[in-house]
């Protein structure tokens, strides 16, 4: 069974800075790439993508994020990891930490963190 722990949210004044962590615990077997990253949900809205990073290295970002987030992965330490600056009111939400682990024999597993609270006052 995988877990993934996050931590690193609070709150922020708008303009300020947060670094969110994720870490994935538990064995997995048989995977061929896996790919890690950020979600958000704001009150009364669709959870969206923030930003992802699989283990080739390719990385997405929402365009909203663009230059003021950057995602990192430790694959030796299962850890991801979101360094948000120039935080607005507009980027308050749950953030959740998500895990794709895609196999060799077909298929993938979803997991999710609990989420963390991000709120930046203005």
């Amino acid at each position: 069974q995988v877990q993934l722990v996050e931590s690193g949210g609070g709150l922020v004044q708008a303009g300020g800075s947060l670094n969110l962590s994720c870490t994935a615990s538990g064995s997995i077997g048989g995977i061929s790439s896996s790919s890690m990253g950020w979600y958000r949900q704001a009150p009364g809205s669709q959870r969206e993508l923030v930003a992802v990073m699989t283990s080739g290295g390719t990385i997405n970002y929402v365009d909203s994020v663009k230059g003021r987030f950057t995602i990192s992965r430790d694959t030796a330490k299962n850890a991801v990891y979101l360094q948000m600056n120039s935080l607005t009111p507009e980027d308050t939400a749950v953030y959740y930490c998500n895990l794709v682990t895609y196999y060799y024999l077909g298929g993938r597993t979803n997991y999710w963190g609990q989420g963390t609270q991000v709120t930046v006052s203005s």
